[in-house]
């Protein structure tokens, strides 16, 4: 097992995790919007599936480099690959949305992102989208290498950058969307969450990832 599984197994308490599957179906919900509903849809580095579990798609497919099936329901078809190998072992040309989120950052090397987007290009037909959520590290500072992981730095800039580098036009960037962690203080119920997701005001507060959606050119 590697240093990068053994951090994610330790991670977040199982209070947390109840947590972030609580604040991820409230998230889900709103980033249903940029899914149709009879859309197939891969969730990249899904970890243990906080928003493919949670969204209403044709098609639900997940990949992570751990196996975490044992979290997913049998409709979702789950994938053990690095994310980079992925055309290996999904078919090309099949996805109308390929979702990532706090995943481009634990990749080695800023090249490397833009090979992962251009894989995901690879693998979306023709005018699919792509939907992200990043930390941002202009807007979290020295906090975003609190976790060991972290290797590539991100902006909604440089971000945008990759995505246009890989084939990928903007369809919309909102530079200050959820807050960075899971770890806050304050119990993140539903209704605080949806009321957060509700008035776009507090996000310029309170925002720290950025949200890109952009569309295979």
């Amino acid at each position: 097992m590697s240093a990068d599984h053994t951090v994610y197994n330790h991670r977040f308490t199982p209070a947390q995790e109840a947590g972030k599957e609580l604040a991820w179906r409230e998230i889900t919900r709103h980033l249903q919007r940029y899914v149709p509903a009879d859309a197939v849809v891969l969730d990249i580095g899904a970890d243990r599936g906080n928003f493919i579990r949670n969204v209403e798609a044709r098609e639900r497919w997940a990949s992570d480099l751990r196996d975490t099936s044992a979290h997913f329901p049998g409709d979702v078809h789950f994938v053990e690959s690095d994310g980079l190998l992925l055309e290996e072992h999904v078919p090309r040309g099949y996805f109308d949305l390929v979702f990532m989120s706090n995943y481009l950052e634990h990749l080695a090397s800023s090249e490397q992102v833009i090979e992962q987007v251009r894989v995901t290009g690879r693998l979306l037909k023709p005018g699919g989208r792509i939907l992200v959520l990043q930390p941002n590290i202009k807007l979290i500072g020295h906090a975003y290498w609190d976790y060991v992981d972290h290797r590539v730095a991100l902006t909604e800039r440089s971000l945008v950058e990759a995505a246009h580098l890989a084939g990928f036009s903007t369809v919309r960037l909102i530079t200050r969307f959820l807050p960075y962690t899971f770890k806050g203080r304050l119990p993140a119920t539903p209704r605080l969450i949806r009321a957060y997701l509700a008035f776009p005001p507090v996000w310029r507060l309170m925002g720290k990832q950025t949200l890109y959606v952009g569309q295979l050119r």
